[in-house]
């Protein structure tokens, strides 16, 4: 029996027997395994997914759907938005964070409209409806919403705004189960299987195998207690998520993600960054998180979020993602939701795909200097927020950080706090550092021979900041870029 508590890599002289073989294996099922098994096929490469779960679809599978494309795809065009992939570059950039990749970010942006075309042919629909309220994702079938804060200050001033959230038509949505994203993945293996993919469920990849020449031939797993080596002739694609669920790799490299993963599944425990690594492979933004905010768009979009200190600071209709970094980040994770009852209850009035955020305030009060002091804020620090934002909102602006005029209105009445501290959460967007081939680079720069990644176990085209769509899309299109480059390896 070979040795499993290690992940080094093993040196195939060691391997007696091959149980199973492939051109290409690709270690992961989720939306960047699918999309690489695809395009190595086609390639005319035999192809072999090891899945650890029992089937496929990984946290792809049970995400909202978005996939980030622009640049002026069909859906665009046919729903009336203009876009070209010069201005989703500018937008990306000023978006996604310090550390930006500008080689990658172009590279996404040119390739976007020929990736929507691909999904579209590989059987992914979409319906031509725009969804145009605040919300985590359309809670009907559209197929286009803004998913980044794009038409949101400050980027409605840097680039023009353009809805990029292409959705997978689906109905009888259940946020968190199957939405979305289940429409995603289900055409995608399809046509996996279709082009002769085969796949191999409740298999762990536990080392790489490498030749003497330190090229990665192969994977050692384990299924039921059972060693299984599995060569791979002509490469080995790593699409196996992020280090959300891995506890020390969190404290050492993300720590303000401690006790608070979400959006993604406790398969995600950095299995392939951890074996690259143990090759000499290079990380890139590893302390890089999207932080989900649990709130209601709705309510937030119609009234204003306030800190510790009872000071604003982030334009409250803007992505709920970027709420959720400036809140965690910025904020030490202290945030309140204030609105006056005219605001709640046209809030209360609208559709939401996401009903249970939709919980009652934990302070109601007659005037402001009321809530203040039932909130234990400093005296005068929310009474000088509040009577700040009515005196410009009485003119429909903002000033200060630039809500858009159409949520601009004073607070007046009585008013209702809702205490949102620690309302976060979120995954890792940090990982191994790749080619534009998606060939994983060693610490000195050069690929190491044999080995591809894509998808949240690399670091993709955000590096800080975060876009809704942005790991589906550049998981796809970089799960693609792996299997190309594989099967030609």
């Amino acid at each position: 029996m070979v040795d499993t508590t290690t992940i080094r890599p093993l040196r195939a002289a060691e391997v007696t027997e091959w149980q199973l073989g492939a051109d290409v294996v690709i270690a992961g099922y989720g939306i960047a395994g699918v999309c690489a098994a695809i395009e190595a096929a086609r390639a005319g490469a035999g192809v072999l997914v090891l899945e650890r779960t029992g089937g496929w679809g990984g946290a792809a599978a049970m995400a909202g759907g978005h996939i980030y494309l622009g640049g002026g795809t069909a859906l665009q065009q046919a729903l009336g938005f203009e876009d070209s992939p010069e201005n989703m570059e500018k937008f990306l950039l000023a978006a996604i964070g310090p550390g930006v990749d500008r080689a990658r970010i172009a590279d996404y942006c040119k390739g976007s409209v020929e990736h929507y075309n691909w999904l579209v042919e590989a059987g992914v629909p979409f319906r031509e409806a725009f969804w145009g309220e605040p919300g985590w994702e359309p809670p009907h079938d559209e197929g286009l919403n803004f998913s980044g804060g794009e038409n949101a200050a400050p980027f409605n001033t840097i680039a023009t705004p353009a809805p990029r959230g292409h959705v997978p038509q689906m109905t009888d949505k259940r946020v968190g189960q199957r939405s979305g994203g289940y429409m995603l993945m289900k055409p995608l293996a399809e046509t996996a299987e279709s082009l002769g993919v085969r796949a191999e469920y409740d298999t762990r990849i536990r080392r790489l195998i490498v030749d003497d020449d330190d090229r990665v031939v192969g994977v050692l797993a384990t299924r039921f207690g059972k060693q299984v080596a599995v060569r791979a002739e002509r490469g080995v694609i790593l699409a196996t998520g992020s280090f959300a669920y891995h506890q020390q790799m969190v404290e050492q490299y993300a720590p303000r993600l401690i006790g608070r993963p979400a959006a993604s599944i406790e398969e995600h425990d950095g299995i392939g960054i951890r074996l690259a690594q143990a090759l000499g492979a290079d990380l890139a933004n590893m302390d890089a998180t999207e932080v989900a905010f649990f709130g209601d768009p709705q309510m937030m979009a119609r009234g204003i979020l306030v800190n510790g200190r009872g000071q604003r600071y982030v334009p409250e209709d803007t992505y709920g993602g970027r709420i959720g970094q400036l809140t965690l980040i910025q904020q030490d994770n202290h945030a309140y939701l204030i609105l006056d009852e005219t605001g709640y209850e046209a809030a209360l009035a609208t559709v939401t795909a996401t009903p249970f955020f939709r919980q009652p305030p934990k302070w109601a009060a007659e005037t402001v200097a009321e809530l203040e002091t039932e909130m234990g804020l400093p005296e005068g620090a929310l009474q000088s927020t509040v009577n700040t934002y009515n005196r410009h909102a009485a003119e429909g602006a903002d000033p200060l950080l630039g809500k858009k005029p159409e949520w601009v209105r004073p607070l007046t009445g009585s008013l209702a706090a809702w205490d949102m501290r620690n309302f976060t959460g979120g995954f890792t967007l940090g990982g191994l550092r790749t080619d534009l081939d998606s060939r994983v680079l060693h610490v000195s720069g050069e690929p190491i021979a044999g080995l591809f990644a894509a998808g949240r176990c690399t670091t993709g085209i955000c590096t800080g900041g975060y876009v809704s769509g942005a790991s589906l899309g550049d998981g796809s299109f970089y799960g693609r870029r792996a299997g190309g480059s594989a099967a030609k390896n």
